[in-house]
């Protein structure tokens, strides 16, 4: 029973997934926030729990990555759906988008399962990774739409904004730009220098601009990864 506590851990990642694509499609972002940030925590803590009891498997990473698609693939990708369509609603100052359009949003998970099914057969990403890891991405994406979705719908500009944001970061996701982990191994500050000054700055950014201020965080996030790119290079 001790090896499948990991697994349960990973299907309540995924349970909390599903109900946030639901709360996507009901257009309660405030619901789907909530969800996708309990996957994330479910995500961090059947790994740390796997490791902890010493039961690490083949079947819980395979498990891991088909949660990470729905919760932080699908389920952000269904909340941009949300935000792409309400643009439909207003063509006497934007003309109205193509049908289509709206359904870019699912390049998302498109790009979230090419990326999780890369990082799940390279040796190079044990520490670190190349390309923006998914659950960064689908928080960008959760707090984005949260924080942007009453302005976007009276503001042009924001659809383009995020037609440009879902080709970056989908490219982001596939790319071989080397990304330092987000984790912070130990309480000591050398070492995790990079990692500390990451978490001020989205704690700040969030005083600031409330839950939005995550997805400006995880751009920050990005921009000192290149910035330190060759400190943090994996390719030998």
């Amino acid at each position: 029973m001790k090896k499948q506590i990991p697994n349960i851990i990973t299907l309540l990642n995924l349970f909390s997934g599903c109900i946030a694509m639901v709360m996507a499609f009901k257009g309660n972002f405030s619901a789907v926030v909530m969800w996708v940030i309990l996957a994330a925590a479910f995500d961090f803590f059947d790994g740390w729990t796997a490791r902890s009891l010493g039961v690490s498997s083949k079947i819980g990473v395979e498990l891991d990555s088909l949660a990470d698609i729905v919760s932080f693939g699908v389920a952000p990708a269904s909340a941009v759906f949300m935000l792409l369509e309400d643009f439909t609603l207003f063509p006497s100052f934007l003309a109205q988008p193509e049908p289509i359009i709206p359904y870019l949003a699912f390049l998302i998970p498109v790009f979230s399962a090419y990326r999780l099914a890369k990082f799940n057969i390279d040796d190079r990403q044990t520490t670190s990774f190349l390309g923006l890891p998914t659950p960064a991405n689908g928080l960008f994406w959760i707090s984005y739409v949260y924080g942007t979705h009453q302005a976007a719908v009276t503001n042009g500009f924001y659809f383009y904004l995020t037609v440009v944001f879902i080709l970056v970061l989908s490219i982001l996701m596939v790319s071989e730009i080397p990304m330092f982990s987000l984790k912070i191994k130990s309480l000591k500050i050398r070492g995790n220098e990079r990692q500390l000054l990451l978490v001020v700055v989205i704690v700040a950014f969030v005083l600031l601009w409330g839950i939005t201020g995550v997805a400006w965080g995880i751009l920050v996030y990005i921009v000192m990864s290149i910035a330190t790119m060759r400190k943090n290079k994996l390719i030998r």
